[in-house]
Protein backbone atom coordinates (compact mmCIF):
# COMPACT_ATOMS: atom_id res chain seq x y z
CA UNK A 1 0.00 0.00 0.00
CA UNK A 2 1.08 3.08 -0.86
CA UNK A 3 2.33 5.48 2.23
CA UNK A 4 0.42 8.69 2.17
CA UNK A 5 2.76 11.86 1.63
CA UNK A 6 2.91 14.31 4.31
CA UNK A 7 1.36 18.10 4.20
CA UNK A 8 2.29 21.03 5.98
CA UNK A 9 1.42 24.76 6.16
CA UNK A 10 4.09 26.71 3.76
CA UNK A 11 2.86 30.44 4.08
CA UNK A 12 0.07 32.30 6.39
CA UNK A 13 -1.17 35.80 5.88
CA UNK A 14 -3.95 37.96 7.77
CA UNK A 15 -5.93 41.18 6.45
CA UNK A 16 -8.39 43.42 8.37
CA UNK A 17 -10.08 46.02 6.98
CA UNK A 18 -8.55 49.81 8.00
CA UNK A 19 -11.33 51.15 10.23
CA UNK A 20 -10.90 50.68 13.79
CA UNK A 21 -14.08 50.63 16.22
CA UNK A 22 -12.99 51.14 20.08
CA UNK A 23 -15.38 50.28 22.81
CA UNK A 24 -15.21 54.46 23.90
CA UNK A 25 -16.64 54.23 20.12
CA UNK A 26 -19.56 52.07 20.70
CA UNK A 27 -19.85 54.08 23.93
CA UNK A 28 -21.45 56.30 21.49
CA UNK A 29 -24.28 53.88 20.04
CA UNK A 30 -25.13 52.36 22.76
CA UNK A 31 -25.41 51.57 26.26
CA UNK A 32 -22.27 50.16 27.19
CA UNK A 33 -18.91 50.68 28.72
CA UNK A 34 -15.08 50.16 27.90
CA UNK A 35 -14.73 49.03 31.21
CA UNK A 36 -17.66 46.33 31.04
CA UNK A 37 -16.25 45.12 27.66
CA UNK A 38 -12.74 44.26 28.28
CA UNK A 39 -13.93 42.75 31.90
CA UNK A 40 -16.30 40.58 30.05
CA UNK A 41 -14.13 39.80 26.97
CA UNK A 42 -10.62 41.45 26.91
CA UNK A 43 -11.64 43.17 23.86
CA UNK A 44 -10.58 46.86 23.66
CA UNK A 45 -11.18 47.49 19.82
CA UNK A 46 -11.91 45.53 16.73
CA UNK A 47 -12.00 45.99 12.60
CA UNK A 48 -14.66 46.72 10.52
CA UNK A 49 -15.53 47.21 7.11
CA UNK A 50 -15.93 49.75 4.96
CA UNK A 51 -17.65 49.30 1.35
CA UNK A 52 -15.84 45.55 0.81
CA UNK A 53 -17.38 42.54 1.75
CA UNK A 54 -15.90 38.66 3.01
CA UNK A 55 -14.45 37.53 -0.30
CA UNK A 56 -12.40 41.03 -0.55
CA UNK A 57 -10.54 40.16 3.05
CA UNK A 58 -10.16 36.94 1.95
CA UNK A 59 -8.47 37.97 -1.40
CA UNK A 60 -5.86 40.36 0.56
CA UNK A 61 -4.97 37.53 3.20
CA UNK A 62 -4.47 34.92 0.57
CA UNK A 63 -1.81 37.25 -1.36
CA UNK A 64 0.21 37.54 1.88
CA UNK A 65 -0.13 33.83 2.49
CA UNK A 66 1.14 33.16 -1.36
CA UNK A 67 3.72 35.49 -0.60
CA UNK A 68 5.03 33.95 2.42
CA UNK A 69 5.01 30.89 0.94
CA UNK A 70 6.62 32.08 -2.70
CA UNK A 71 3.96 30.68 -5.00
CA UNK A 72 1.58 32.84 -6.72
CA UNK A 73 -2.28 31.93 -7.65
CA UNK A 74 -1.68 30.05 -10.47
CA UNK A 75 0.18 27.47 -8.25
CA UNK A 76 -2.92 26.77 -6.44
CA UNK A 77 -5.08 23.77 -6.97
CA UNK A 78 -7.75 24.26 -4.97
CA UNK A 79 -9.46 26.87 -2.76
CA UNK A 80 -11.19 26.43 0.59
CA UNK A 81 -12.81 29.62 2.40
CA UNK A 82 -14.45 29.12 5.88
CA UNK A 83 -16.89 31.96 6.32
CA UNK A 84 -20.51 32.06 7.88
CA UNK A 85 -20.65 35.69 6.75
CA UNK A 86 -20.87 35.14 2.51
CA UNK A 87 -20.85 37.84 0.17
CA UNK A 88 -23.96 36.47 -1.09
CA UNK A 89 -26.28 33.63 -0.03
CA UNK A 90 -25.12 32.11 -3.32
CA UNK A 91 -23.17 31.34 -4.99
CA UNK A 92 -20.26 30.51 -2.43
CA UNK A 93 -17.37 33.12 -1.59
CA UNK A 94 -14.97 30.59 -2.54
CA UNK A 95 -15.85 30.89 -6.01
CA UNK A 96 -15.51 34.81 -5.88
CA UNK A 97 -12.25 34.72 -4.38
CA UNK A 98 -11.26 32.32 -6.99
CA UNK A 99 -12.58 34.77 -9.45
CA UNK A 100 -10.41 37.65 -7.70
CA UNK A 101 -7.24 35.72 -7.59
CA UNK A 102 -7.53 36.05 -11.42
CA UNK A 103 -8.12 32.02 -11.64
CA UNK A 104 -10.32 30.41 -14.78
CA UNK A 105 -11.55 26.70 -13.91
CA UNK A 106 -9.30 26.19 -10.69
CA UNK A 107 -12.12 24.32 -7.76
CA UNK A 108 -13.08 26.01 -4.74
CA UNK A 109 -15.50 24.95 -1.91
CA UNK A 110 -17.18 26.92 0.71
CA UNK A 111 -16.99 25.73 4.41
CA UNK A 112 -19.36 26.93 7.01
CA UNK A 113 -18.22 25.34 10.22
CA UNK A 114 -18.11 28.91 11.97
CA UNK A 115 -15.53 29.62 14.57
CA UNK A 116 -14.08 25.96 14.17
CA UNK A 117 -13.96 26.38 10.41
CA UNK A 118 -10.43 27.09 9.25
CA UNK A 119 -9.36 23.77 11.57
CA UNK A 120 -11.94 21.86 9.31
CA UNK A 121 -10.83 23.44 6.53
CA UNK A 122 -7.04 22.46 7.67
CA UNK A 123 -8.10 19.24 7.65
CA UNK A 124 -9.86 18.55 4.12
CA UNK A 125 -7.01 20.74 2.36
CA UNK A 126 -4.65 18.28 4.27
CA UNK A 127 -6.10 15.34 3.00
CA UNK A 128 -6.48 15.95 -0.35
CA UNK A 129 -2.62 16.81 -0.43
CA UNK A 130 -1.40 13.75 1.35
CA UNK A 131 -3.67 11.63 -0.95
CA UNK A 132 -1.87 13.76 -4.31
CA UNK A 133 -4.60 14.16 -5.81
CA UNK A 134 -3.53 18.36 -5.38
CA UNK A 135 -0.33 19.57 -4.31
CA UNK A 136 -1.32 23.00 -3.16
CA UNK A 137 -4.26 24.01 -1.28
CA UNK A 138 -5.20 27.58 -0.25
CA UNK A 139 -7.20 27.81 3.02
CA UNK A 140 -8.89 30.76 4.09
CA UNK A 141 -10.93 32.07 6.80
CA UNK A 142 -12.56 35.11 5.94
CA UNK A 143 -15.33 37.71 8.15
CA UNK A 144 -17.50 40.68 7.89
CA UNK A 145 -19.71 40.24 10.84
CA UNK A 146 -20.01 43.99 11.24
CA UNK A 147 -22.93 44.78 8.07
CA UNK A 148 -25.44 42.16 10.07
CA UNK A 149 -24.85 43.23 13.68
CA UNK A 150 -27.35 45.40 15.88
CA UNK A 151 -25.57 48.59 16.99
CA UNK A 152 -28.06 49.29 19.53
CA UNK A 153 -27.93 48.57 22.97
CA UNK A 154 -30.88 45.31 22.34
CA UNK A 155 -28.00 44.06 20.37
CA UNK A 156 -24.90 44.77 22.35
CA UNK A 157 -24.02 41.64 23.83
CA UNK A 158 -23.26 40.49 20.93
CA UNK A 159 -22.09 43.19 18.53
CA UNK A 160 -19.53 44.18 21.14
CA UNK A 161 -17.58 41.02 20.57
CA UNK A 162 -17.28 40.79 16.60
CA UNK A 163 -14.84 42.14 14.17
CA UNK A 164 -13.67 41.59 10.78
CA UNK A 165 -10.42 40.09 9.31
CA UNK A 166 -8.86 37.41 7.41
CA UNK A 167 -6.28 34.73 8.00
CA UNK A 168 -5.37 32.35 5.07
CA UNK A 169 -2.57 29.52 4.52
CA UNK A 170 -1.29 27.32 1.83
CA UNK A 171 -0.87 23.71 2.13
CA UNK A 172 1.56 21.91 0.07
CA UNK A 173 3.70 18.88 0.60
CA UNK A 174 6.66 18.45 3.16
CA UNK A 175 10.07 17.28 2.47
CA UNK A 176 11.09 17.22 5.82
CA UNK A 177 9.62 16.60 9.41
CA UNK A 178 7.18 19.71 9.05
CA UNK A 179 3.71 18.69 9.01
CA UNK A 180 -0.12 19.40 9.59
CA UNK A 181 -0.62 16.21 12.10
CA UNK A 182 -4.19 14.70 13.15
CA UNK A 183 -7.32 16.90 13.06
CA UNK A 184 -10.02 16.05 15.76
CA UNK A 185 -13.58 17.42 14.47
CA UNK A 186 -16.71 17.52 16.58
CA UNK A 187 -20.43 19.12 16.31
CA UNK A 188 -23.60 18.58 18.18
CA UNK A 189 -26.26 20.53 16.03
CA UNK A 190 -29.06 20.10 18.68
CA UNK A 191 -27.64 23.01 20.17
CA UNK A 192 -27.85 25.32 17.13
CA UNK A 193 -30.44 27.51 18.20
CA UNK A 194 -27.70 28.51 20.99
CA UNK A 195 -25.98 30.31 19.16
CA UNK A 196 -27.13 31.78 15.52
CA UNK A 197 -29.10 33.99 13.26
CA UNK A 198 -32.29 32.74 12.17
CA UNK A 199 -33.58 34.11 9.27
CA UNK A 200 -33.07 34.75 6.46
CA UNK A 201 -33.70 30.79 5.86
CA UNK A 202 -35.60 27.95 4.55
CA UNK A 203 -36.54 26.61 7.44
CA UNK A 204 -40.70 26.21 8.18
CA UNK A 205 -41.15 27.36 4.15
CA UNK A 206 -40.70 31.22 5.07
CA UNK A 207 -37.75 33.25 4.55
CA UNK A 208 -37.70 36.65 5.96
CA UNK A 209 -40.85 38.08 7.20
CA UNK A 210 -41.52 41.55 8.99
CA UNK A 211 -42.56 39.17 11.61
CA UNK A 212 -39.18 37.47 11.71
CA UNK A 213 -37.73 41.04 11.73
CA UNK A 214 -39.98 42.20 14.84
CA UNK A 215 -38.47 39.28 16.78
CA UNK A 216 -34.95 40.11 15.53
CA UNK A 217 -34.67 36.92 14.18
CA UNK A 218 -32.33 38.83 11.59
CA UNK A 219 -29.74 40.11 14.02
CA UNK A 220 -27.75 37.45 15.74
CA UNK A 221 -28.22 35.49 18.70
CA UNK A 222 -26.00 34.25 21.52
CA UNK A 223 -26.90 32.78 24.77
CA UNK A 224 -23.65 33.86 26.49
CA UNK A 225 -23.44 31.60 29.64
CA UNK A 226 -24.56 28.27 28.25
CA UNK A 227 -22.11 28.91 25.13
CA UNK A 228 -18.68 30.19 27.75
CA UNK A 229 -19.92 26.93 29.74
CA UNK A 230 -20.35 24.72 26.42
CA UNK A 231 -16.75 26.78 24.69
CA UNK A 232 -14.48 25.44 28.11
CA UNK A 233 -16.21 21.95 28.29
CA UNK A 234 -15.30 21.08 24.50
CA UNK A 235 -12.16 23.01 24.03
CA UNK A 236 -10.65 21.15 26.67
CA UNK A 237 -12.08 18.05 25.58
CA UNK A 238 -10.65 18.58 22.18
CA UNK A 239 -7.29 19.64 23.28
CA UNK A 240 -6.64 16.00 25.43
CA UNK A 241 -8.54 14.33 22.69
CA UNK A 242 -5.56 16.13 19.83
CA UNK A 243 -2.63 15.48 22.01
CA UNK A 244 -3.68 11.47 22.66
CA UNK A 245 -4.10 11.27 18.95
CA UNK A 246 -1.11 12.67 17.89
CA UNK A 247 0.97 10.56 20.39
CA UNK A 248 1.67 13.79 22.70
CA UNK A 249 1.28 15.95 25.81
CA UNK A 250 0.95 19.15 27.18
CA UNK A 251 4.57 19.48 27.80
CA UNK A 252 5.26 18.80 24.45
CA UNK A 253 3.16 21.99 23.04
CA UNK A 254 5.12 25.20 22.45
CA UNK A 255 2.22 27.14 20.92
CA UNK A 256 -1.45 26.83 22.40
CA UNK A 257 -3.50 29.07 19.71
CA UNK A 258 -7.13 28.91 20.83
CA UNK A 259 -10.24 30.22 18.73
CA UNK A 260 -10.37 34.11 19.85
CA UNK A 261 -14.36 34.13 21.00
CA UNK A 262 -13.43 35.44 24.58
CA UNK A 263 -10.07 35.86 26.68
CA UNK A 264 -12.07 34.68 29.62
CA UNK A 265 -13.07 31.21 27.84
CA UNK A 266 -9.10 30.91 26.98
CA UNK A 267 -7.87 31.83 30.52
CA UNK A 268 -10.10 29.14 32.35
CA UNK A 269 -8.92 26.52 29.59
CA UNK A 270 -5.31 27.57 30.41
CA UNK A 271 -6.25 27.46 34.50
CA UNK A 272 -7.96 24.03 34.08
CA UNK A 273 -4.83 22.16 32.25
CA UNK A 274 -2.07 24.38 33.82
CA UNK A 275 -0.98 25.53 30.43
CA UNK A 276 1.74 28.23 31.18
CA UNK A 277 0.71 31.91 30.40
CA UNK A 278 3.76 32.02 27.99
CA UNK A 279 2.73 29.51 25.71
CA UNK A 280 -1.17 30.92 25.20
CA UNK A 281 -1.25 33.41 22.57
CA UNK A 282 -4.09 35.71 22.00
CA UNK A 283 -4.92 38.58 19.73
CA UNK A 284 -8.58 39.52 20.63
CA UNK A 285 -7.89 42.33 22.49
CA UNK A 286 -6.64 43.86 19.17
CA UNK A 287 -9.44 42.19 16.70
CA UNK A 288 -12.66 40.83 18.80
CA UNK A 289 -14.04 38.01 17.79
CA UNK A 290 -13.45 37.16 14.37
CA UNK A 291 -14.74 33.73 13.81
CA UNK A 292 -13.55 31.39 11.22
CA UNK A 293 -10.70 34.26 10.65
CA UNK A 294 -9.70 34.48 14.18
CA UNK A 295 -7.01 31.23 14.21
CA UNK A 296 -5.16 32.04 11.31
CA UNK A 297 -5.33 35.40 11.90
CA UNK A 298 -3.14 34.56 14.95
CA UNK A 299 -1.38 32.15 13.78
CA UNK A 300 0.42 34.41 11.22
CA UNK A 301 0.70 37.28 14.01
CA UNK A 302 2.95 34.43 15.43
CA UNK A 303 4.70 33.75 13.10
CA UNK A 304 5.65 36.96 11.81
CA UNK A 305 7.01 38.07 15.12
CA UNK A 306 8.83 35.35 15.16
CA UNK A 307 7.83 33.39 17.84
CA UNK A 308 7.46 30.25 16.10
CA UNK A 309 10.05 28.61 15.05
CA UNK A 310 11.38 25.86 13.04
CA UNK A 311 10.41 22.37 14.84
CA UNK A 312 7.79 24.06 17.28
CA UNK A 313 4.58 22.54 17.77
CA UNK A 314 1.77 23.95 17.93
CA UNK A 315 -1.96 22.84 18.85
CA UNK A 316 -5.02 25.10 18.08
CA UNK A 317 -8.17 24.22 19.22
CA UNK A 318 -11.86 26.61 18.50
CA UNK A 319 -15.07 26.13 19.20
CA UNK A 320 -18.67 27.69 18.15
CA UNK A 321 -22.04 27.50 16.59
CA UNK A 322 -23.79 24.86 15.61
CA UNK A 323 -22.01 24.04 18.02
CA UNK A 324 -18.72 22.77 16.46
CA UNK A 325 -15.21 22.29 17.89
CA UNK A 326 -11.94 21.39 16.45
CA UNK A 327 -8.77 20.40 17.54
CA UNK A 328 -5.32 20.46 15.47
CA UNK A 329 -1.47 19.95 15.98
CA UNK A 330 1.39 21.49 13.57
CA UNK A 331 4.61 20.81 13.68
CA UNK A 332 6.47 24.04 12.31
Amino acid sequence: MTQLRKAKIAGTGMYVPPKVVTNKDLEAVMDTSDEWIKQRSGIEQRHHVEGIGTSDLAFEAAKNAMTAANVSAEDIDLILLATLSPDHQFPGSSAVLQAKLGLSTTPSMDIKCQCSGFIYGLNVGKLFVESGQYNRVLVVGAEAHSPVLDFSTEGRDVTVLFGDGAGAAIIEASDDDSQIMHCSLHSQGEFANRLWIERPGTAGGEWLTEAHKAERQHFPYMEGRYVFKHAVTRLSEVIHETLEKNDLTLADIDHFLFHQANLRINEKVAAMLEIPEEKCHNNIMRYGNCSAASIPMLLDECVRQEKVKKGDIILMAAFGAGFTWAGSVIKW
